[in-house]
């Protein structure tokens, strides 16, 4: 069974598509929606589309209608609702495109919605220039070398030690207030990351090199 869900959201449009067959569940919100179509994404493979959907033709309701899930709470954002919706689907791994790009609010917002979500979802977040998403307290990642990986707290990360890394840390402290770990980079095949307390958000970029 495939257990993991794909959903889109409304930042920059991917400039290309994950695997589509890896996915039990594929979903956007309804301003994805909009770039979805314009990039002749299969539209019949999506299983919901999330929204208030007060910038939707009649067209798009003539023929999507029965995917659509209104969700007009304007206390909560898209996304928030978007993921509500999947868990109540039993699914928990998700892969999100769209996260970043555009007003740069949303890309926040969406960070902390995520983490709001941390310990029941496991979500990762991908755009043009990286992967990102929050860890555990032990981690560690494969097949990494010469890529850029940053370390960001959020907001604090105590006694933090790392392996394969080009300016490792040991026993260290990490604070968004005074000292991040943004653009190191492996030089090892495997990175180990270790922390006692706190929470931290990984980026993994292309070549640092």
């Amino acid at each position: 069974m495939k257990d993991k869900a794909l959903l889109f959201i409304n930042g920059d449009a991917p400039k290309s598509f994950p695997d589509l067959e890896q996915y039990g569940l594929i979903a956007c919100t309804d301003g994805a929606f909009h770039y979805l179509k314009n990039l002749d994404f299969p539209l019949e493979k999506l299983d919901f589309i999330s929204g208030d959907f007060d910038s939707h033709s009649g067209a798009d309701e003539n023929i999507y209608e029965e995917k659509f899930i209104y969700t007009p709470d304007q206390n909560s954002t898209d996304f928030y609702k978007a993921l509500e919706i999947i868990l109540q689907k039993s699914f928990t791994n998700i892969d999100v495109f769209g996260g970043s790009g555009g007003e740069q609010d949303h890309f926040l917002g969406n960070l902390t919605v995520a983490y709001g979500f941390k310990d029941q979802l496991n979500i990762k977040f991908y755009d043009e220039f990286s992967e990102y998403y929050f860890i555990p307290k032990k981690y560690s990642l494969k097949g990494v070398k010469d890529k850029m990986i940053s370390l960001y707290p959020f907001p604090a990360v105590e006694n933090i030690t790392t392996k394969g890394l080009n300016w490792p840390l040991i026993n260290g402290s990490l604070n968004i207030t005074s000292r991040i770990g943004t653009r190191n980079f492996a030089v090892e095949e495997e990175v180990s990351i270790e922390y006692e307390k706190g929470d931290l958000l990984i980026f993994i970029g292309k070549n640092y090199l």
